[in-house]
């Protein structure tokens, strides 16, 4: 009789196991989504922050401090001085400054990069500015910077 009654209660204590580890699956995964999702917003603020900086504010040490390693060697000093002596020459674009970005992974919850493009009305001209972004292991840094006169770039 007592074999009999030890099989009765030998699964009894996986279903609150199986709770436990459930709560523990949703709970990682709300995590996971609550940070991606701070990371998209976080990634878009940074884009319309670094188009509003050079555009508007021309500012220069925006470049020097956040270029990523392969973006300094392909943008010397000297190219970032013209880029925003373009930016000064040119003035103030119309408002509204039309900024069309989104920010993607490369692995579903991981390794964030955006791209955003702006659509600069100048008196006289247009212009589109497209910028290209990443999540570095402390901020978000500039992969790229291309400024096109007239036509969207492809």
């Amino acid at each position: 009789m007592k074999l009999s009654s030890r099989t009765k209660f030998s699964g009894e204590g996986l279903l609150p196991v199986v709770i436990v580890l459930l709560l523990i699956v949703v709970g990682i995964w709300w995590y996971l989504q609550s940070t991606k999702t701070a990371t998209e917003r976080e990634g878009i603020r940074y884009g319309h922050e670094v188009i509003d900086r050079l555009v508007l504010k021309h500012d220069r040490s925006l470049l020097d401090q956040d270029l990523d390693a392969q973006a300094k060697l392909e943008m010397p000093p000297s190219q970032r001085d013209y880029l925003i002596q373009r930016f000064g020459q040119l003035g103030a674009p119309s408002p509204p400054i039309k900024i069309d970005g989104n920010v993607s992974f490369d692995s579903y919850f991981f390794h964030a990069h955006g791209i955003f493009t702006a659509t600069l009305n100048y008196p006289g001209q247009a212009a589109t500015l497209q910028v290209a972004t990443s999540q570095g292991e402390t901020k978000w840094l500039i992969n790229n910077i291309t400024l096109s006169m007239g036509t969207t770039p492809h």
